[in-house]
């Protein structure tokens, strides 16, 4: 008796702590609200909720009522729990991984090193950290100090770890690789916040030395071997070499057919960089080209710019950014179709097809508004800071005058002006500068920015039949003969992907929600042949229905079209399920925020080769790594999608003029690809010519962008 007595009270014991300790509240959703906000709300994970309400992974709907455990518990039972174990002497503990953690942060709680807990958790280097793992912390010495000045000890001592980042690598792959996430990736290195340019050195944990050839890296991981010139290149014998004003590691190398690596190898007193009057040591057998010089002109004048005429640039100058003229320049390979277009086009160099002809002229208007930017108040500086169009413009100039720089080392025969065309939405002073500056003699006008300028401009030269290129607008153009929309249209950018889609064959299946109605009417307007998946009467997808319409002999495009998370994972568990029975591939029309919450797996994506269009791509050719390392080296950063849509628009349309035709022979005949661009133009049918180049992208099997074939 004395037994079942002891018993009883134990269990009652037990059960009281459980409910005293477990304790939840009550929380009625809301319309809009994710679980992510909600986890937010109450200070708990995701993780949290889902182990009290299993149905909410599916996405949660209004006036669903959850059961949300209270944070103050939890936390304090988080804290006691790793008091407990951090203060074990010397002894191995457990430590059950939560949503968010990392191993970056999991280290510096317990103050082990990475290869400490990976070599006492082997499946870490396979699988990386993944939330409900139970990880073995192995033990150390003494328990960690709280005192703020261990750990000052501790960061001083933090190994300096980096990652080379190789082609077609992503922001995604890498932080998953460390088991860090992508915020923590970006604070390290906030350079990569707008791209992630193929060789930059990644710091992932520690900070890098100030040099590191004096410094030694303790731990590199994945470091890309250096080339060796020696064995790499023909040429054994070597020459002296002494650098002329305005050369740079890219002209250098052009001329020297070596990498910037290759160079520093031969030259270690280049890893502070190329200065005028080094020797170097370089292959024999090269000729170098004469260096271009650039001389200042009255500043009352337009940018003027060509290969053998000195170079003015008093809008540098004005604006306080300047960038300098330099003798290299970057070699664009340039992908042209034959007149009969083809499944497979004929690839050329624009720079090898060059005809014979005379100086050509291209104007370009940018809008730099120096009136407005000299008569405020606020000054220059204040105003970069605030005035998004203005670093618009000087982003697409920086592109531009790099272009232009490579046009000089190419030796075309262009002279280039370049105009403020002081514009906003309404207001432009393009026809006085038409007037007072014969614009009507150019061979090709890039500008304005404004839609409505282009239009005034290209109505302005149409009797000319000067081709005026608009080189920003997505707006809708009016027909006028000589106008190029360099951008491609929403419809066109669709109609690509649907063209791709239908070229494969393919069972082409919408699941679109309802308040997509655009995108309803869009799809069965102009792209018949297309079966729209059921939903049920509350508005999401049936998924017995979107299943029967997968064809198990074909390749089957789900067209997905809603930020509703729950109609998201009901697809996405759809199609993984049918995975297994037929070919599935998953399709977005557009960019869509939802998919990069953490609510969505970014692996079930991967597995459904997540495919979109895009009017741009992000190449690892080795060309492109050279732009955007010269660009790098000229500006101190790296370029951006204005800078490199200025430079693409600008060598593109020079690169096109010297083709012994036309520029509008060219459009008819020519597709071109230069850095992120590709330029397809079109003749409408109401008149005027717009851009049908558009790239096919999905994510593969490595987590890297890739373009379909």
């Amino acid at each position: 008796m004395k037994y079942y007595s002891t018993l009883f009270l134990l269990v009652f014991f037990v059960t009281c702590s459980a409910f005293s300790q477990g304790k939840v509240v009550k929380y009625t959703v809301s319309s809009g609200e994710t679980v992510n906000q909600i986890a937010q709300k109450f200070k708990v994970t995701p993780f949290d909720i889902y182990e009290l309400n299993p149905d909410a992974r599916n996405g949660v709907k209004p006036n669903t009522v959850l059961l949300i455990p209270a944070a103050s518990n939890k936390n304090t039972d988080k804290k006691e729990t790793a008091a407990v174990k951090s203060t074990s002497n010397g002894k191995a503990t457990t430590h059950e991984v939560q949503p968010k953690e990392t191993l970056f942060g999991l280290e510096k709680k317990y103050g082990i090193s990475d290869e400490a807990l990976k070599a006492a958790n082997p499946f870490l280097i396979t699988d990386g950290l993944q939330p409900g793992q139970t990880l073995t912390i192995p033990g150390k010495g003494s328990a960690p100090k709280a005192a703020a000045t261990s750990d000052k000890k501790q960061k001083g001592a933090e190994k300096y770890i980096y990652h080379d980042v190789a082609p077609k690598e992503t922001k995604f792959g890498i932080a998953k690789q460390y088991g860090i996430s992508i915020e923590e990736l970006e604070k390290k290195n906030p350079e990569i916040v707008t791209s992630l340019p193929v060789g930059y050195r990644l710091t992932i944990k520690g900070t890098a030395p100030k040099t590191e050839v004096a410094a030694p890296v303790t731990t590199a991981v994945k470091p890309e071997e250096t080339k060796k010139p020696a064995e790499s290149k023909k040429a054994v014998s070597y020459m002296e070499y002494q650098v002329k004003p305005k050369e740079t590691f890219y002209s250098l190398g052009r001329v020297f057919h070596l990498t910037q690596e290759e160079l520093v190898a031969l030259n270690p007193s280049l890893s502070e960089g190329v200065k005028e009057g080094m020797v170097l040591k370089v292959p024999a057998g090269y000729v170098a080209p004469a260096p271009i010089i650039a001389q200042a002109q009255p500043a009352d004048k337009p940018v003027q710019t060509s290969v053998e005429k000195p170079v003015e640039k008093p809008v540098e100058k004005a604006i306080e950014k300047p960038v300098e003229s330099t003798g290299g320049g970057i070699k664009i390979v340039d992908k042209v179709k034959s007149e009969t277009v083809s499944a497979d086009p004929e690839i050329v160099e624009l720079s090898k097809k060059r005809g014979q002809n005379e100086r050509k002229k291209v104007v370009l208007l940018l809008p730099f508004n120096l009136a407005k930017l000299q008569s405020d108040t606020t000054g220059t500086a204040a105003r970069l800071k605030t005035d998004k169009f203005l670093n618009m413009t000087l982003d697409f100039y920086s592109g531009a005058m790099m272009a232009i720089d490579s046009a000089r080392t190419l030796k075309l025969p262009i002279d280039v002006a370049i105009y403020d065309s002081q514009e906003t939405k309404t207001t432009s002073n393009i026809s006085s500068l038409i007037a007072q500056n014969k614009l009507q003699e150019a061979d090709a006008v890039v500008g304005p920015f404004y839609q409505n300028n282009a239009e005034s401009t290209a109505n302005s030269l149409r009797l000319y039949n000067v081709p005026v290129i608009s080189p920003l607008s997505k707006d809708a153009a009016n027909p006028i003969d000589n106008l190029y929309q360099t951008i491609p249209s929403n419809d066109v950018v669709r109609s690509a992907i649907f063209d791709y889609m239908r070229a494969k064959n393919g069972n082409i299946v919408a699941v679109v929600d309802k308040k997509k109605e655009s995108v309803i009417s869009y799809i069965k307007q102009n792209q018949k042949g297309v079966v729209f998946a059921a939903l049920t009467e509350a508005g999401g997808l049936d998924a017995a229905n979107l299943k029967s319409l997968l064809l198990p002999t074909r390749m089957n495009y789900v067209v997905m079209e809603t930020g509703n998370t729950a109609m998201i994972k009901t697809v996405i568990k759809a199609l993984t399920d049918a995975q297994k029975s037929c070919q599935v591939q998953l399709v977005i029309l557009e960019p869509n925020s939802t998919l990069d919450t953490d609510e969505i797996s970014f692996d079930n994506l991967v597995k459904l080769k997540l495919m979109y269009p895009s009017v741009t791509r992000d190449s690892d050719d080795q060309a492109v790594s050279i732009f955007k390392k010269e660009y790098k080296l000229k500006n101190k950063v790296y370029p951006n999608t204005y800078a490199t849509r200025g430079f693409d628009v600008t060598f593109d349309t020079m690169m096109r003029l010297v083709q012994g035709k036309t520029y509008q022979e060219t459009a008819d005949l020519m597709t071109t690809q230069q850095v992120d661009n590709k330029f397809q133009f079109y003749k409408k049918e109401d008149g005027g010519h717009a851009n049908k180049g558009v790239y096919i992208l999905y994510y593969d099997s490595d987590l890297t962008l890739k373009e379909a074939n």
